[in-house]
């Protein structure tokens, strides 16, 4: 296993409840937590697939920055939704580092 995927499977638990949790709490004023979820239901199933190997799911994960303006923390977050954006945005920093240079 690779550092984001080790990163990805301790996380996993969390990081499901939390994109399930925000996208019911938040969802009436954050609508991009309802593709946050799909886009992570997408990377939690391409890690599946890819049996240990490091999955390609940079795009994913841009998308997901991209939709969080950075990772910024909205105003009105409760600490469920700021603990999953801090996660996404480790994961995130841990994927592009282990694949620089590539």
């Amino acid at each position: 296993m690779t550092a984001f995927t080790d990163f990805l499977a301790d996380h996993a638990e969390q990081l499901d409840l939390g994109t399930l949790a925000i996208m019911r709490a938040h969802g009436t004023h954050h609508p991009e937590v309802f593709e946050i979820r799909k886009r992570y239901e997408t990377i939690r199933d391409r890690i599946a697939l890819a049996n240990g190997a490091q999955p390609q799911i940079g795009d994913e994960l841009t998308r997901i920055r991209d939709l969080t303006n950075g990772y910024t923390i909205p105003d009105d977050a409760c600490p469920t939704l700021a603990a999953t954006y801090r996660m996404l945005e480790e994961a995130h920093r841990i994927y592009e580092s282990a694949n620089e240079g590539r």
